[in-house]
């Protein structure tokens, strides 16, 4: 199975013309680094994305939250289109993995830049969006963010240490941030993940979760209290 087949199981969404699907794989780095190729890039894509994905998201909290006043619906609909949470939509659907980056790029740690991510997350929105319809789109985009938009409206977004780890590091210049599972235990129906994070091939943190996505956030809070505690 290639790459895009591959993207397209985890999303959900099989594209009837993938060149979509590319271009919004494709970030600026790569196509600078082949001008000679004339390859399209996925800023476009990203632009339409942000604002298929906002009026998504205003219409749907729009119709659910008849009591909310503006001010509270803005709130709600920034909390939800911003870089963190988008970022961590893309590390749940593993877009760092599929992205075309220039050799650069990858090797400053872009398939896992806060930045990055979730700028190609939109695009990948947009590529939906032209590929299918608004009804289509707003199906996936809603399957994708309901969590994130209920916990919004409730005031519960959850800290994002992940995020937060990532962008602490980069102060500190070009890094390579990594999360490897080193271990499981238990029964299939409960088990517990031991995952280690890596900045640049040192372990920097350490955690344990119900969910891999848990562990990860559990080593990304104890990596961010030791890179603050040695600066």
């Amino acid at each position: 199975m290639n790459a895009l087949k591959e993207f397209q199981e985890i999303i959900g969404y099989k594209f009837t013309n993938e060149e979509y699907l590319r271009v919004a794989l494709t970030h600026s780095s790569y196509a600078h680094e082949n001008k000679n190729k004339n390859i399209k890039f996925n800023e476009r894509l990203e632009f339409l994305g942000d604002s298929v994905l906002g009026l998504i998201v205003s219409k749907y909290i729009f119709e659910n939250y008849p009591q909310l006043p503006e001010g509270n619906l803005t709130k709600i609909r920034a909390a939800v289109v911003c870089e963190k949470s988008l970022y961590e939509r893309a590390m749940d659907i593993d877009l760092g993995k599929y992205l075309i980056l220039g050799k650069g790029e990858i090797q400053t740690g872009g398939r896992t830049r806060p930045s990055i991510l979730s700028d190609a997350y939109e695009a990948v929105i947009a590529a939906v969006f032209i590929d299918s319809n608004m009804d289509v789109v707003r199906e996936w985009v809603l399957g994708q963010l309901y969590e994130t938009i209920e916990a919004a409206a409730k005031g519960k977004i959850s800290k994002d240490f992940k995020t937060e780890f990532q962008e602490e590091a980069q102060t500190m210049g070009d890094v390579n941030i990594r999360y490897k599972v080193v271990g499981s235990s238990g029964p299939d129906h409960n088990k517990t993940f031991e995952v280690n994070v890596y900045l640049n091939d040192v372990l920097m943190g350490e955690g344990e979760g119900t969910s891999k996505k848990k562990a990860e956030q559990n080593a990304a809070q104890n990596a961010l209290a030791k890179i603050r505690k040695e600066k």
